[in-house]
């Protein structure tokens, strides 16, 4: 059963200020021309087949792993307040409940991604058995090279 009290053993959480304004981190989350660039972890890619930004609207995605696994991804987004933040819930196994937040903080944003899991096992197999504490900081060590080649590449 899936204790509803302290949610401590089965959540991941990362916090990173990011070199960016948060104009432009909003717009490489939810634009999949961008967010296919850089979601997953390292030597991953990934293949965005729909992102409805909307609550309710569905988020399937392809990551395509270093060895050519295929991890199919379904999610739908609850909540999505333009610059601030972005719930979904990942649907396909496992399932998990994320909420990323974004706090302006000038020519920076401070980015908050949390990720709470259906139960404390399922956690510790995820991060076990895929290392998805490890692939979450690396994935926000995408984004800022995304980031940074944007920046670069828009003379920013």
């Amino acid at each position: 059963m899936t204790n509803t009290g302290n949610t401590k053993d089965r959540e991941l959480f990362l916090s990173r200020t990011l070199n960016a304004p948060v104009a432009l981190v909003w717009e490489i989350w939810t634009k999949p021309e961008h967010i296919g660039s850089w979601w997953g972890p390292k030597d991953f890619t990934s293949t965005i087949h729909t992102m409805d930004l909307r609550p309710e609207g569905h988020w399937d995605l392809t990551l395509h792993g270093p060895d050519g696994t295929d991890y199919i991804n379904e999610s739908i987004f609850k909540e999505v307040i333009p610059l601030r933040k972005i719930v979904y819930e990942h649907i396909s196994e496992p399932w998990i409940l994320a909420t990323i937040q974004f706090e302006d903080q000038g020519e920076k944003t401070l980015l908050t991604w949390h990720m709470l899991f259906k139960s404390r096992e399922k956690f510790i197999e995820v991060v076990k058995a895929h290392k998805a504490d490890v692939g979450l900081k690396q994935n926000a060590d995408k984004i800022e090279v995304y980031l940074a080649e944007m920046k670069k590449k828009h003379g920013v």
